[in-house]
């Protein structure tokens, strides 16, 4: 209380002499002149922008809206400034709610909403000093259907990179097909949905993303996302003797190579390994080949048939043979 006292004396002290008057009058026309600013900044003529909420109402329980308006409509306003604030602080506008059936063309699947409408359902909630200026809407057509649909894979878009020494095993996508609302003509012509771009590198552990659907322009998508897993697996190598066979040749003639069997190696990942089995391969001499271009070797030819494999070599591409006829 005594330190309160103090400060309220010296403040009373300080009005009470000439340099405190003089600070009061100074603060008085400081508000003043304040007040005439701001009187006269209010009283010209402002544009603003403002955004309006836009939604369609009264559409039919058997209707599937495949593509709607923009949700938002941007309209810019010019008044006053008194009436521009007023806007901006107490006047919100409500929502233009525009009728299904009255744009809505039953035979074409489509509707579009005029601009001169919306400017019309504008006009009716601004003062009647105020003009409106300009109204933007970046989509203001819509699609519908009856309920058409069918059933459409999904594929992956993207670009997907393993780290190093790895390779992508399997990518499941949940779920695998999705329904798709359209028109029967765009119906016929859509026959997959990919997703939005998916791009990740240097993966070595299982990844989940929930990714979005691609949109299709006048059709929807039904769920509009879906859930990516992808499954990296080492890569590991493993090794095959397989026997060499000749092919192409007259009956009365056998070829005999040396050796008879030749060395397959291969990369598979380590959750596929035990699934490769030497009959997955074939080795292969070309008669016709060899009658074409005589040599001391002929050239080895390998086939894989194993889905696991990601790379498989010959140990050797070349064998010495000898041609016997019967």
């Amino acid at each position: 209380m005594h330190t309160l006292r103090r400060i309220y004396n010296i403040i009373k002290g300080f009005l009470s002499d000439f340099s405190g008057k003089e600070f009061l009058i100074f603060l008085f026309f400081l508000a003043l002149s304040g007040i005439f600013w701001l009187m006269m900044t209010l009283n010209e003529t402002y544009e603003v922008e403002y955004k309006v909420p836009l939604t369609i109402a009264g559409v039919p329980k058997n209707v599937v809206m495949t593509s709607e308006p923009s949700d938002t409509v941007r309209v810019t306003v010019k008044d006053k400034g008194f009436v521009i604030m007023t806007y901006s602080l107490y006047h919100k506008f409500k929502p233009l709610t525009i009728k299904f059936s009255a744009y809505a063309n039953t035979k074409t699947g489509h509707g579009a909403i005029p601009l001169a409408d919306m400017m019309k359902m504008m006009r009716q909630q601004i003062y009647g000093s105020s003009s409106l200026t300009s109204l933007k809407c970046d989509k203001p057509d819509f699609t519908f259907n009856y309920g058409q649909n069918k059933k459409v894979r999904v594929v992956l878009a993207g670009n997907i990179v393993p780290a190093k020494n790895y390779y992508l095993a399997h990518v499941q996508i949940v779920p695998e097909f999705v329904s798709v609302y359209a028109n029967r003509h765009e119906l016929e012509a859509i026959k997959t949905v990919l997703t939005e771009n998916l791009n990740l590198s240097n993966i070595s552990d299982t990844v989940v993303r929930v990714v979005n659907l691609r949109a299709i322009a006048g059709a929807k998508t039904v769920p509009a996302k879906v859930k990516v897993t992808l499954f990296p697996d080492v890569l590991t190598e493993g090794s095959a003797d397989v026997p060499i066979v000749a092919v192409n040749k007259p009956r009365n003639l056998i070829i005999r190579t040396f050796p008879q069997t030749v060395k397959v190696r291969y990369t598979v990942g380590s959750m596929a390994y035990r699934l490769v089995r030497p009959s997955d391969f074939q080795v292969h001499v070309d008669y016709m080949q060899i009658a074409d271009h005589p040599s001391d070797k002929c050239k080895l030819h390998l086939v894989c048939n194993s889905r696991f494999v990601r790379e498989a070599t010959l140990e050797t591409p070349q064998v010495d043979y000898l041609i016997e006829q019967q």
